[in-house]
């Protein structure tokens, strides 16, 4: 199901803590910073902060900017994001700033927590998760039954530890402040071993004043048929790809890129790549590796267009190639009409034969507009 995009947003300190243990809160940003979180703010549909967060620092969580407000409006936007706060427990004080300013606010929670937070008369929507917290569950109900289409976190550490480690996180916008804590008792943005999925992807960085703002997104491909933010930032490449084939009365635009499992890209390829009119996006793409590299067998394919399963160009179809090169995961957003060939199934291929098959078809259109000449 299409979720959110999701951004988490925190502020740190040199060695890396979110605050100090002091009683009152330890302001990392800067003023110009704190002014730029605002204006976040105003940009997306919702904020999501935990319980945690709540009860140390009793926020209010607003856009404080009487224009961004008024913007918002005129947009035909409320005037405030959608306030979201998550409980396990639903153990939380009615009389927290949090639930009486601003527009609407909603807790996600257990069925346990759900009945805790009712009978204490929380003025926000309680939605119950099920038995225990489901990350997924809590982003496709924000999605399809509240239209959030772009969600700011703001924390506490665990929630965004979590959200990074199931791959659930688009972007991460990280202020350096230059100041230390050095309290081993004092949180911290991630815990040990909180992410193992490779390297960040850097994608900004830009001073104000006294602190640094870095703008980092994910790389690694997610596992198995579950979606990862990061499958959607490679699906917008290959996308991007298609974009670049010349274009063709007989062939589809199809780009490809094969992605490690730690985010190393392989290779990337676009159709009819190099003057070459018969070649297909993955294959141009498998083309550029070594068959031996054993980075293959963890890799992802990604391609705008399902990689075809019959073909009269060549006597390999692509679904064919990416079998014999190993890969065991397929992410695509566009399945292949009857436009050349009749009820062709390159993802039926590759699943009867062990691979993972992601479908995003949120990427459909995108997939598509580089083919909007051909017929069907």
């Amino acid at each position: 199901m299409p979720y959110p995009y999701v951004l988490l947003s925190a502020a740190v300190s040199l060695d890396g803590y979110l605050d100090d243990t002091t009683p009152e809160r330890l302001l990392l940003s800067s003023p110009a910073d704190f002014d730029r979180v605002d204006e976040v703010r105003a940009s997306v549909d919702a904020i999501l902060i935990g319980a945690g967060t709540i009860r140390a620092d009793n926020p209010r969580l607003l856009v404080n900017s009487p224009d961004r407000r008024a913007a918002r409006v005129a947009a035909g936007r409320p005037e405030y994001p959608l306030k979201v706060t998550v409980s396990g427990s639903g153990d939380l004080d009615p009389e927290a700033r949090f639930w009486h300013s601003g527009g609407e606010k909603v807790v996600y929670t257990t069925e346990a927590g759900a009945a805790r937070a009712r009978a204490l008369g929380i003025a926000a929507d309680v939605v119950p998760l099920g038995a225990e917290l489901d990350w997924r569950r809590l982003l496709t109900h924000l999605h399809d039954e509240r239209g959030v289409r772009r969600l700011m976190v703001e924390g506490g550490g665990t929630i965004h530890t979590q959200l990074l480690r199931q791959g659930l996180a688009d972007e991460l916008q990280l202020v350096l402040a230059p100041l230390f804590v050095g309290d081993p008792d004092a949180p911290r943005l991630f815990g040990p071993g909180a992410y193992q999925g490779g390297r960040l992807r850097l994608t900004g960085t830009r001073r104000i004043e006294d602190v640094v703002l870095m703008h980092y997104e994910p790389t690694a491909p997610g596992t198995g048929t579950l979606p990862a933010a990061a499958d959607r930032h490679w699906l917008a490449l290959a996308c991007e790809l298609a974009a670049q084939c010349p274009p063709s009365d007989t062939a589809f635009s199809v780009g490809a890129v094969v992605v490690a499992a730690d985010g190393t890209e392989l290779a990337r390829g676009h159709s009819r790549e190099a003057g070459d009119p018969q070649v297909h996006a993955e294959e141009a793409a498998l083309a550029k590796l070594d068959p031996a590299d054993p980075r293959l067998a963890g890799a992802t394919v990604y391609s705008s267009l399902e990689p075809c399963a019959v073909r009269s160009s060549r006597p390999t179809p692509c679904a064919r190639l990416i079998l014999d090169a190993g890969v065991r995961r397929v992410v695509t957003a566009w399945r292949e009409p009857d436009t050349f060939v009749t009820a062709a199934d390159g993802s039926g291929l590759l699943a009867a034969r062990g691979v993972d098959v992601v479908v995003l078809p949120e990427y459909a259109e995108r997939a598509q507009e580089p083919n909007r000449h051909l017929p069907g």
